[in-house]
C-alpha cells in the first residue's frame, strides 16, 4: 500500500511539472516565453500569436527557398549557354587546324 502511494505521488508530481512547463505562447514563465504584452498573457490569444509567429518564418523560408531555387536554375542555364559556346568554339578551333594542315 505504501508503495503505491508513493508511486501515485511521485506520477502526480510529474503530471504537474508537465503541466507547468506548458508550450509556446503559453504565458510569460510558463514555457512560453516573453514575446510580447498578447503571449505574455497566455491562453488562446498567446497560442495563435504563437501559430501566427510560426507560420510567419515558414513562409518566409519557403520564399528564400523558391527564390534561390529560381537563382541556381538561371546559373545553371547560363552555364550551359557558356559550355555550348565553348563548344562552339573548340569545333571552329579545330576545324581551322584542319584546315591548315590540309593546305600544307
Amino acid at each position: 500500500m505504501q508503495r503505491a502511494i508513493t508511486t501515485f505521488s511521485r506520477n502526480i508530481s510529474a503530471l504537474s511539472h508537465i503541466r507547468m512547463s506548458g508550450e509556446r505562447g503559453s504565458g510569460a514563465g510558463k514555457g512560453g516565453g516573453s514575446g510580447g504584452a498578447i503571449r505574455d498573457a497566455g491562453g488562446s490569444f498567446g497560442k495563435m500569436e504563437a501559430a501566427h509567429e510560426d507560420q510567419y518564418f515558414y513562409n518566409l523560408q519557403k520564399e528564400q527557398l523558391q527564390k534561390m531555387r529560381e537563382s541556381l536554375h538561371d546559373e545553371i542555364s547560363f552555364h550551359e549557354e557558356q559550355i555550348k559556346r565553348h563548344q562552339e568554339a573548340i569545333n571552329r578551333h579545330k576545324k581551322r587546324m584542319t584546315d591548315m594542315e590540309q593546305k600544307e
